[in-house]
């Protein structure tokens, strides 16, 4: 079988390449994100590879159903970028990667917190200057925090497991509680209640009609004054204008974001040379307690390597009619 990949970067292609010895499929690379505009590229393909900022909507589905393709592969875990219904009426099989080393994720978020809190980054750069003053530098202990943990998934779990082993009080939400992080010393609360007595809050749950836009104007008024924020999950988890604002007012202390609103017209792409039309990743940046990653949460060596295996055991799974009942892979 032919797969036809998009989005990919040169790591994508050396883990795929390495992973691909054990199965022997045929491998297809296309750096522009998946599309109309390039749907008509894929030719003789039986699988589609993609990633979070392809746009797998419904005129894309039925260009890929007429070209005989018959699985979506998601190398991530997130999927609010592809039509479910859509691919569930051209009969397309959907599958992702819902646990990939979800210690990779969490512990960026740990440190983007130890970043944006000590302040590392400038004293890097100050002491390459010969500038050894302290002044400005001025940190807190994490110890005895309180951490909120939006999302108790893989991921949230990590993060929980991670922020206690500190020393944090570790407050969490989500819809399904997890009965040992409950064991562990975890106290789920309502979202309101979360976000209103925590000193740090990230975000670990999906994107969804009731996540999007969840830190907003009003979620972030009830919270402490100088919270730090970090959103490691979907970008449109935050209201970035929102944040602005509350950045501005000084009612966010610290903001840390490996993920953004408008991320796929900039993220994954070397844009040094260029002249960044989006005015509010550009204010964002102005910040100085504000840390941006491009969506480099995931990227670790043991990662990369379980989202290569997993994907393709998906697809030669579903190409073969071997998959196991519920499991949380397949989609459709």
């Amino acid at each position: 079988m032919k797969i036809t990949f998009f989005s990919t970067q040169p790591y994508d292609k050396i883990f795929f390449n390495k992973y691909n010895a054990d199965h022997g499929f045929e491998l297809e690379f296309f750096e522009t994100h998946l599309g109309p505009h390039i749907v008509n590229a894929v030719d003789k393909a039986g699988a589609v590879c993609v990633f979070v900022n392809d746009r797998v909507i419904p005129e894309v589905i039925k260009v890929l159903a007429e070209k005989g393709v018959k699985i979506i592969a998601l190398r991530c875990a997130g999927f609010n970028n592809v039509d479910l219904e859509a691919a569930k009426q051209y009969g397309l099989r959907v599958c992702r990667v819902p646990a990939y080393s979800p210690e990779a994720v969490a512990e960026h978020a740990l440190a983007m917190i130890l970043t944006l809190n000590r302040k590392t980054h400038k004293a890097y750069n100050r002491v390459r200057e010969q500038n050894f003053s302290l002044n400005g530098l001025l940190g807190f202990n994490l110890h005895g925090k309180t951490v909120g943990v939006v999302g108790t998934g893989n991921i949230g779990k990590a993060f929980c497991n991670i922020m206690q082993g500190l020393g944090c009080k570790a407050l969490a939400f989500d819809i399904a509680q997890d009965e040992t992080l409950i064991k562990a010393g975890v106290t789920y609360l309502p979202l309101e209640e979360v976000l209103q007595q925590s000193d740090i809050i990230s975000l670990h749950c999906p994107l969804n009609d009731k996540t999007k836009h969840l830190i907003n104007a009003a979620s972030i008024s009830s919270m402490k004054k100088g919270v730090m924020i970090i959103n490691t999950s979907r970008g449109k988890l935050i209201n970035t204008e929102d944040a602005i604002d509350a950045l501005k007012s000084r009612h966010i202390g610290y903001l840390g974001i490996d993920v953004y609103e408008q991320e796929e017209k900039l993220f994954f792409k070397d844009l040094s040379a260029s002249i960044i039309e989006d005015d509010i990743i550009q204010r964002l940046m102005s910040f100085p307690n504000v840390l941006v990653t491009a969506h480099q949460a995931f990227f670790t060596e043991e990662a990369l390597s379980q989202i290569a295996v997993k994907t393709l055991q998906n697809i030669k799974e579903l190409a073969t009619g071997t998959t196991i009942p519920n499991d949380p892979a397949i989609m459709i």
